[in-house]
C-alpha cells in the first residue's frame, strides 16, 4: 500500500498543467512507447529508488521533475523504504500511469477525502481514497 495526501497529488497534477502549458503539452503516458498516441494529462506511479509520483507534463531539457513520495516508501524518511518497495511494488523497477481525469473524479467524488492508497494486488492495481485526521 502507498499514500500520498491528497494536498500533494493536486500539486502534482496542477504542476503537471503548468509544466504542459509551458513547454508544449504532456509526455506520452506509455513513457514513449507509444509517440503521438494519448497523450493527456496524469501522473505517473515509479517504483525506483522508493516510490513515488510525478506528472507527465512536459518538462524543459535539464528540467527536474516535481516529485512526491509516498509516506511509506520515502528513501529519506524510512530506512525500510527498499524492502517495503521490494514488498509491494516488486523488486524490478517500474511505472504506472494513472488518468488525471479518473484521479480527479475520485478526489472530489469524496469531499471529506485526504489521502490516496495505491495498493497493488496480483492481477491489478486498486486507488481509493480516506479520511484521515
Amino acid at each position: 500500500m502507498f499514500t500520498f495526501s491528497v494536498t500533494d497529488v493536486r500539486a502534482v497534477l496542477m504542476r503537471g498543467r503548468l509544466d504542459a502549458y509551458l513547454n508544449g503539452g504532456f509526455r506520452n503516458p506509455h513513457y514513449g512507447l507509444h509517440p503521438g498516441r494519448d497523450e493527456k494529462p496524469g501522473i505517473w506511479l515509479v517504483g525506483d529508488e522508493g516510490v513515488y509520483i510525478l506528472s507527465n507534463g512536459k518538462l524543459k531539457n535539464g528540467q527536474r521533475p516535481f516529485v512526491v513520495y509516498a509516506e511509506e516508501c520515502d528513501p529519506k524518511t524510512n530506512a525500510d523504504y527498499w524492502h517495503y518497495k521490494r514488498q509491494h511494488f516488486g523488486g524490478d523497477d517500474g511505472i504506472e500511469f494513472i488518468d488525471a481525469e479518473m484521479l480527479v473524479k475520485l478526489i472530489a467524488g469524496s469531499p471529506g477525502c485526504t489521502h490516496l492508497r495505491i495498493v497493488f494486488l496480483p492481477n491489478s492495481m486498486q486507488l481509493y481514497v480516506i479520511a484521515r485526521d
